[in-house]
């Protein structure tokens, strides 16, 4: 289950939240190679983050996946969130750091067990 979490200092307030989880899901899955129906894709906002000491609009963010991760993946999946941000929250790239994390199932639990 790849998962997608994001953490901005943008107030979403007023923002279309539904169509950012919409399209970074459906980016996900795509770029992952999973189904949609496992991609989990968390937005906060109002988040205090500065950069070089500067609170302009910023963002980070962590993937998380069982497999599917790569640099050449990472780089897309990188651009495409990136992209999405700048379109819906007016973040731009140079504020904008995404972490990635390929676990094993072992490392995930659902369903009261692990995967």
């Amino acid at each position: 289950m790849p998962c997608l979490n994001l953490s901005t200092n943008v107030n979403l307030e007023g923002i279309d939240i539904s169509s950012i989880l919409k399209e970074a899901t459906s980016t996900i899955a795509d770029l992952v190679e999973k189904t949609e129906a496992h991609v989990m894709v968390m937005l906060k906002g109002t988040v205090p983050i500065a950069i070089a000491g500067i609170e302009d609009p910023a963002t980070y963010g962590e993937v998380v996946s069982i497999g599917g991760l790569n640099p050449d993946v990472n780089k897309k999946l990188s651009a495409a969130i990136s992209t999405i941000l700048e379109a819906k929250l007016s973040v731009p790239p140079t504020r904008f750091f995404l972490k990635f994390y390929d676990t094993p199932g072992s490392n995930f639990g659902w369903k009261g067990t692990i995967l």
